[in-house]
């Protein structure tokens, strides 16, 4: 089963490097073109390749690890998804400009840490998400833990918890499989409107946080 991620900041380099230390082959791709990966692909090795966009998201299995203001860009002009599996690896929150205001608000709680809260209407991010991905089986997952933790699976003697959410079974035992072959603990948090919100930045209260299976 072939394996594409869209994205190569700090979340898409973090689950390719994690792929590569288990030999797991992927195509990853950003809105800059192939050449400006030569040296991520460089370094992890002959089973990471960068490619195109339309290249990644015509895997099996599709990893998004864009910002969540970048989704419409990022997503917009990609082959028909024909129920091919979407990996919704965002969370809906914008990054600040330190300079601004807005990174000075003392009613944003989160503006220390450089963010704040996209408003979805009530709605759950994955939710949000599918509308970008017509067509395809979203199951979410990966975006729940510090991205620079992500490559390191083992910790304190046991194995670091990932988190899983969807409504299709058999999509949601595909990501498994993945999450199990890179070294992680699967845990299913059931349908993408109850486990999404639960391990979903920035207010999830499952997010954030090293659950550790020994």
């Amino acid at each position: 089963m072939s394996i594409g991620i869209i994205g190569a900041g700090a979340l898409g380099s973090s689950v390719a490097r994690l792929l590569a230390k288990s030999g797991i082959s992927a195509t990853i791709a950003n809105s800059r073109g192939p050449e400006s990966l030569a040296a991520l692909a460089g370094e992890l090795g002959p089973s990471i390749k960068a490619g195109t966009a339309r290249e990644a998201a015509s895997a099996d299995v599709v990893l998004v690890a864009v910002r969540w203001v970048d989704l419409e860009k990022a997503l917009g002009g990609l082959p028909a998804w024909n129920g091919r599996i979407v990996i919704d690896a965002t969370n809906p929150v914008a990054f600040l400009d330190p300079d601004s205001d807005e990174a000075k608000d003392p009613n944003n709680p989160l503006a220390a840490y450089g963010i704040k809260a996209i408003d979805l209407g009530g709605k759950h991010s994955s939710e949000v998400f599918r509308a970008f991905v017509p067509g395809a089986r979203v199951v979410k997952a990966f975006n729940h833990l510090d991205a620079g933790v992500l490559p390191e699976p083992a910790m304190s003697g046991g194995q670091r918890t990932l988190f899983y959410s969807g409504d299709d079974a058999d999509a949601k035992a595909e990501v498994r499989k993945i999450i199990e072959q890179t070294g992680y603990f699967p845990v299913d948090l059931g349908a993408p409107d109850v486990g999404g919100p639960l391990a979903s930045l920035p207010f999830g209260p499952l997010a954030a946080i090293n659950f550790i299976r020994i």
